[in-house]
């Protein structure tokens, strides 16, 4: 499974498990947010590691615009649109 699918597998089983849901939310209340987050979705046996993260969002983004117009889309982006993290939970909240 890529980030992509991870994230929206967990999203899936959070919404449906209210413990898990409250479970990863309290991650973003840790030290090291990000860190904490991945440590858990380890932990429920989903290999996903910060840079993981930070890169699946800028990755998918780049593939889209690559892919319009032959490469030549020079719209800007939009604030948080490569931020599958907070994506993630905004959509738990």
């Amino acid at each position: 499974m890529n980030t992509l699918e991870i994230l929206d597998t967990l999203q899936k089983k959070a919404m449906q498990d209210p413990a898990l849901r409250e479970e990863l939310l309290k991650t973003r209340q840790e030290k090291e947010p990000y860190s904490a987050f991945c440590a858990k979705c380890r932990g429920l046996g989903y290999e996903i590691y910060e840079m993981d993260l930070l890169l699946a969002g800028e990755e998918f983004v780049a593939t889209m615009k690559r892919s319009t117009n032959g490469g030549g889309e020079n719209s800007p982006m939009l604030l948080g649109e490569d931020d599958f993290y907070e994506m993630f939970f905004d959509a738990l909240r």
